[in-house]
């Protein structure tokens, strides 16, 4: 090897023997160095929550999927492209959430409903990766697309709802359609991204008089409701006892009715037996009946019955005789005779 050294009176030329060796040790170091670095670039790690995607040549080839550490071709052979796909992440819509401040993003928070009012909503999506190469390689950014496409999405719901709903009984509504939404959106695209889920944090008017009026509005409505759940109470407490007061009443006519009903047939059929005794001989029926008259309106008279037959007048101490015996006829028929003069002649009293 030649080496120049310089003097006063210029270059010398000298001679300069390397160790004999040298450059086999080079080139030894030099191979040890190219196998460490193609056997660092052999294997790699996936962890827990990670998949790996597997590129041949740049293009995919593969995705790994099970933790752990795996071989491949060494670079520039195949290279690794790792992603969180089994980590549920968060994106808001609306406002930023740093170190515990929260900082709104009124460009994102501010839209017009369905009736042409300005409302503020702020939203958090949950979402994760389904599909690796989807999402490496059907869409740029794909973290920006989520979130311009959840906006798009809560907009286009909102631009048909009005306001008034909105911000009382209709979130949970919003909600199950923005979803809906946001979900084709990635089907769409095939952005190999799954929503887990969505949910509005507010959805009130821009702050300031507008939402103050608002709140006035709210607070009528919830006490509107509650005079109406109060006086459905009520109907629920009152509504059956009338009912029951009022079958009560029906059930008791009904039993009026078919006593009297019955009372009737009795009477008829009293008075049907009545006549055909009647009807086969007028004259005992006759009799009987005015004897049952004079016992119902002169239950103290005394009736004494005789054959008036005879042309003579019959003598009979029937008050002698009636005291005597009133004792003994009282234990055999329980009633009292007691004396009455006259005659009966063809079945009538004289």
């Amino acid at each position: 090897m030649e080496v120049y050294q310089g003097g006063l009176n210029g270059k010398t030329k000298r001679n300069v023997e390397l160790p004999p060796g040298l450059w086999k040790k080079v080139l030894l170091g030099a191979v040890i160095l190219l196998v460490v670095g193609f056997g660092m670039t052999t294997f790699y790690t996936v962890e827990e929550q990670e998949e790996a995607a597997i590129l041949t040549f740049g293009k995919y080839t593969s995705t790994q999927e099970s933790s752990g550490l795996h071989f491949k071709l060494p670079y520039p052979i195949q290279q690794v492209v790792k992603v969180p796909a089994n980590l549920t992440q968060k994106i808001h819509i609306g406002y930023r959430e740093e170190g515990g401040k929260i900082t709104p993003v009124e460009e994102e928070a501010l839209m017009i409903t369905g009736d042409e009012y300005i409302v503020s909503a702020d939203a958090v999506v949950e979402w994760k990766i389904a599909n690796v190469r989807d999402y490496l390689y059907n869409i740029e950014e794909p973290e920006k697309f989520l979130r311009n496409s959840a906006s798009a999405a809560i907009r286009s719901v909102m631009g048909s709802t009005k306001l008034d709903y909105a911000i009382t009984e209709g979130k949970t509504v919003i909600q199950a359609e923005v979803k809906k939404k946001l979900e084709e959106i990635q089907d769409q695209y095939n952005t190999g991204i799954q929503i887990i889920d969505l949910k509005f944090q507010d959805i009130e008017p821009p702050e300031g008089q507008v939402q103050e009026a608002f709140k006035n509005v709210t607070n009528a409505r919830e006490e509107k409701n509650t005079k109406i759940n109060q006086a459905q109470k009520y109907v629920n407490d009152r509504l059956p006892k009338a009912r029951g007061e009022a079958q009560a009443l029906i059930e008791n006519a009904e039993a009026q009715k078919k006593s009297r009903i019955l009372n009737a047939e009795g009477d008829v059929a009293k008075f049907n037996a009545v006549y055909n005794e009647y009807v086969k001989n007028p004259a005992v029926t006759s009799d009987r009946l005015i004897l049952e008259t004079l016992e119902r309106i002169l239950p103290n008279a005394k009736i004494v019955i005789t054959d008036g037959g005879s042309d003579t007048v019959n003598y009979l101490p029937l008050n002698e005789l009636m005291g005597k015996s009133s004792s003994a006829k009282q234990g055999t028929n329980g009633t009292q005779q007691t004396e009455s003069t006259g005659t009966n002649e063809g079945g009538s009293g004289q």
